[in-house]
């Protein structure tokens, strides 16, 4: 039980302490002075930059590196990365899960970073040790004719060190930028202020280490050796969470208030049994605790809104009053805000699948070109995705900097525009990023085809850049979508689970991964029927990924109608500090 602030000390010391129900580690009030705000979130940041470098010091050339050393094709290759980053994507829904129930953001965060440690360190030893490593054929033979393949134990040493990351990340993905977003109190206009921000500059500032692994990793993985290039990034992330724990005196805590999925299952259950009874039209006839109540346990009450109004029979007082049988209105609200995000999360699937080609196809088709830059240095492929980080770091400063002044100054939305306005932006941008892709894959194949190209390790005599502007395009879509879910699906989830809401992003990012490799096998297989070539081969000579891009972007199109659809009658909640203060906190839906 939370102890009330107007038990401390005089008037200044109780204006000073946070009314956004955040405490210590040890559960204790804590001050607005001396905790909490950027002075927390610059170690919470500086944790990112690091990890990201770690992360994508892996992700971003995992492709090459089962294509040259464990020698899989096209198809296997792609669809190995994209399951594993799906994984990767999906697991912090149980991370949420342990965080929001039992062992709070902090505690959850710091165990699965030691997860995350040993994997990384594990991967380490499976590029650089001779008894875990791929054999080699010697530097006279390049890595694409090397016909010596990997033991089964050196393959599943390497797959089980990517599994064990992909644990780890369960834990940190969906608390980290949640504990971030934590530090801001919404109760105090200036921190509010801060918040609005918050999450275009953590996406700038941790592309920072996006940069240098698409650049410094990938060149040293690439001309140094893999055990340069994995051992650096888990030296970063050791180092990340020393940077982490540093900070640990100033974070500001939310204590986990019980499982969001018992709360929601609950509501279901109740509705289920009592589906046949009959919704007063006066909600005040509903079951609800007072306020009283919920101030004693450091909850939040949430007021009646008429949206899903066949969950309301879960709070209608009939019968017996178990918990499986009589809801509260505020448990009925939390339910209905987390249902309503799941058409705006099935509908940023998709847009996901696609972004699964930019670390797979994108830099597949990268090998096949010409990649001198002068007389004695090679772009490595992995580094175009470099322009992904430098494009959407570019796009934010414009966006947070220019445009959201400039707009809010019309709209009167402290955001500029809305957050399903952005999203709906980056949406139409992902047309055009598979359209642009398809073009430039019909010119490589052109250029392949007039200079009677077709080895599958021949080079096509046309310059790597002729990629340039599907990457670009993806940083820019990426400073809409990728943000604007992530702020989305926190912003829109209850109190007690915004920890499952910004699990909602991951598991946008997985699914959409799944979704990838489902694509890619299906259209692959199917496309080699009836004694057809084939548009997806191990030789992207012979290959037709144009018309795999233009089928994408066809998917990408309708989708994107699909959003519009239920983006029109999606329904804000209203900001918490908009209700009344009174002896606890209330926040009641409205129309945006």
């Amino acid at each position: 039980m939370m102890t009330r602030v107007e038990e401390k000390g005089p008037e200044d010391e109780r204006e000073d302490y946070t009314q956004d129900g955040s405490v210590d580690l040890k559960g204790r009030p804590v001050l607005r002075s001396k905790t909490g705000g950027w002075k927390a979130c610059y170690f919470i940041v500086g944790y990112e930059v690091f990890e990201r470098m770690a992360y994508y010091g892996i992700a971003s050339n995992l492709v090459l590196y089962l294509t040259r050393k464990l020698h899989e094709g096209t198809v296997k290759s792609s669809n190995s990365v994209t399951n594993w980053v799906a994984t990767v994507w999906m697991t912090p829904i149980l991370g949420a899960y342990i965080a929001d129930t039992y062992l709070g953001r902090y505690w959850t965060f710091l165990i699965a970073s030691g997860i995350y440690l040993a994997g990384m360190s594990l991967l380490t030893l499976a590029v650089s040790l001779p008894a875990l490593r791929p054999p080699s054929c010697g530097h006279e033979v390049k890595e694409e004719d090397c016909n010596k393949p990997a033991s089964s134990l050196q393959v599943g040493i390497f797959f089980f060190a990517l599994y064990i990351i992909a644990v780890g990340t369960g834990g940190t993905k969906p608390n980290i930028s949640t504990m971030g977003a934590d530090q801001f109190d919404d109760f105090e206009p200036k921190e509010r202020t801060h918040k609005l921000s918050f999450f275009n500059w953590w996406m700038f500032s941790i592309f920072f280490g996006t940069l240098f692994s698409n650049t410094f990793l990938i060149y040293i993985q690439d001309n140094v050796g893999w055990a340069v290039g994995y051992g650096l990034p888990t030296i970063g992330l050791l180092f990340s969470v020393l940077v982490f724990l540093v900070g640990s005196p100033f974070y500001r805590h939310k204590a986990p208030l019980g499982s969001p999925f018992t709360r929601i299952t609950k509501v279901l259950v109740a509705v289920i049994r009592k589906w046949k009874v009959t919704v007063p039209n006066d909600p005040k006839e509903l079951y609800e605790l007072s306020s009283e109540d919920y101030a004693k346990n450091g909850k939040f009450r949430i007021e009646y809104t008429p949206s899903l109004r066949f969950l309301d029979k879960a709070a209608v007082k009939i019968g017996p009053t178990s918990p499986w049988m009589l809801c509260s209105v505020t448990q009925v609200e939390e339910t209905k805000q987390m249902i309503k995000m799941l058409p705006i999360l099935i509908a940023t699937i998709i847009p996901s699948a696609m972004i699964a080609q930019v670390n797979t196809l994108f830099i597949k088709q990268g090998t096949t070109l010409d990649r001198s830059l002068g007389p004695h240095f090679e772009i490595p492929p992995g580094c175009l995705t470099a322009f992904v980080t430098i494009f959407m770091l570019i796009s934010i400063v414009i966006y947070d900097c220019y445009f959201v002044p400039t707009v809010r100054r019309y709209t009167k939305n402290p955001r500029g525009i809305t957050l399903l306005q952005r999203l709906g932006i980056g949406l139409t941008l992902h047309v055009i990023i598979m359209v642009t892709a398809c073009l430039a894959e019909r010119k490589r194949l052109k250029v392949a085809k007039e200079n009677h190209i077709f080895g599958k390790n021949d080079t096509v005599p046309l310059s790597i850049f002729v990629l340039f502007p599907q990457f670009a395009l993806v940083g820019i879509a990426d400073a809409f979508v990728e943000i604007a879910k992530l702020e989305f699906f926190y912003d829109q989830a209850p109190e007690g689970m915004k920890s499952l809401g910004t699990s909602y992003f991951s598991s946008s990012v997985g699914i959409g991964h799944f979704l990838s490799s489902f694509l890619l096998t299906t259209v692959s297989d199917i496309t080699k029927r009836h004694g057809h070539k084939g548009w997806i081969l191990d030789n992207l000579n012979a290959s037709h990924l144009d018309y795999y891009y233009a089928f994408l972007a066809i998917l990408s199109f309708l989708n994107f109608i699909f959003f519009l659809l239920i983006a029109k009658y999606f329904v804000y909640n209203i900001d918490v500090t908009e209700s009344k203060r009174d002896i606890t906190i209330e926040t009641s839906p409205s129309r945006a």
